[in-house]
Parts: C-alpha cells; structure tokens; sequence
C-alpha cells in the first residue's frame, strides 16, 4: 500500500515538473522587439506650424506586428534645449494608435498629422512606439523643431 501512495506522489511530481515547463516554453515563445525604421520626419527636422507632417516608416516583426503609436511633446524643460516664446500660441502635443496586426512587415506612409497654425515653436520629441502581437515592444525618438522657417510636410 505504501508503494502505491509513494508511486502515486512521484507520478505526480513528474507531471507538475512537465506542466511548468511546458508553461515557462509557451512564455517564451516570441521574444524578438519589431524593427523600427523612421524615414520621415528626419533628425532634427524643421516642420511649419499650420501644415502636416510628412511621416513615413517600414515596420517589421519576427512573427507579427501588433501596433504602432506616434507621441510628439514639447521639449522646452531645458534639458540641454532651448525655451521656446509661448505668447498667443499652444505647445502641440499629439497622441495616436494604429492597428498593423495581421502584418509581419507593413510600409506607413501617410500626412494626417496636423500641425496647428497656434503650434509654440520650439523643440520637440517625436516617439514611434510599435508593439508586436506577443507585446514585445520598440522605439524610435526624434529630436523635430517647429519653425516659421520649417518644411511645410508636403511631399
């Protein structure tokens, strides 16, 4: 009797081992961050308040992409920049998501990022964020500054 109970102790000691294992494979199945390539706007791009910005970038995943996000902020903080005047104007920020799943590779090309005519010129980040279906996660940042004297995004 007592070698039954311990066989049977084993036997399932065995299997709880397999069962984790088999979890902790599974886990790491795709653990490779999508490849980001921003082409436009460029480093250091100069982008006229009151158009749209010219944004174009290739995307690629091991497996398959999930998403991608683009966030643009203001750097007027100083962090090794300069102030920006903000009489009668509004810093611009900007914050979208767009769904590529379904897409080991995908080619964004598009103008719907609206500069305002209020826009504060200055320094800014442009941040592309792209996300793959397993949540694996990459980005890009680009130091933009918007200008009078910038490209107007029309291309």
């Amino acid at each position: 009797m007592k070698t039954i109970s311990y066989l049977s102790i084993v036997s399932v000691m065995a299997l709880s081992v397999l069962f984790v294992s088999c979890s902790d494979d599974e886990k790491q199945g795709d653990t490779t961050k999508p490849v980001i390539n921003l082409i436009e706007p460029e480093e250091g791009a100069a982008l006229k308040p009151g158009s749209s910005i010219h944004f174009e970038l290739d995307l690629e995943d091991d497996v398959m992409l999930g998403s991608y996000k683009v966030e643009i902020h203001n750097n007027f903080d100083g962090h090794g920049h300069t102030k920006a005047e903000t009489s009668g104007t509004e810093a611009f920020a900007y914050n979208k998501s767009w769904d590529v799943s379904g897409q080991k590779n995908a080619h964004i090309h598009h103008h719907e990022i609206e500069i305002p005519a209020n826009a504060t010129e200055g320094n800014y980040h442009l941040m592309v964020y792209c996300t793959d279906a397993a949540g694996n996660e990459a980005y890009v940042a680009r130091n933009i500054v918007l200008s009078e004297d910038g490209e107007s995004g029309e291309h």
